[in-house]
């Protein structure tokens, strides 16, 4: 399962809108897609619930994981969306 680490870019963190933005990603790519902030159990990344219990914050780091056909493209692109600025989008 590939996974990497990645700072969090929304100035909300991963809250609210951001949060919804982020969950329909990763629910999107059909695979099995996990978020991890350090001190905290791993929470499915498909579910805003569980966003929200990990109370993630701008400019932290989390773990990502994906697993699944294309796993490796999924990450980059979830990637690349965790990393940038979700309030402006």
């Amino acid at each position: 399962m590939p996974s990497t680490t990645a700072v969090v870019g929304s100035t909300s963190g991963l809250h609210a809108r951001p949060a919804s933005i982020f969950a329909q990603a990763a629910a999107a790519t059909g695979a099995k897609v996990t978020i991890e902030k350090e001190g905290k159990p791993a929470a499915n990344a498909a579910s805003i619930l569980g966003l929200l219990t990990l109370g993630i914050n701008h400019g932290e780091t989390v773990t990502l994981s994906v697993e699944g056909d294309s796993a490796d493209a999924h990450l980059a692109t979830l990637t690349a969306l965790l990393t940038s600025n979700l309030d402006e989008a």
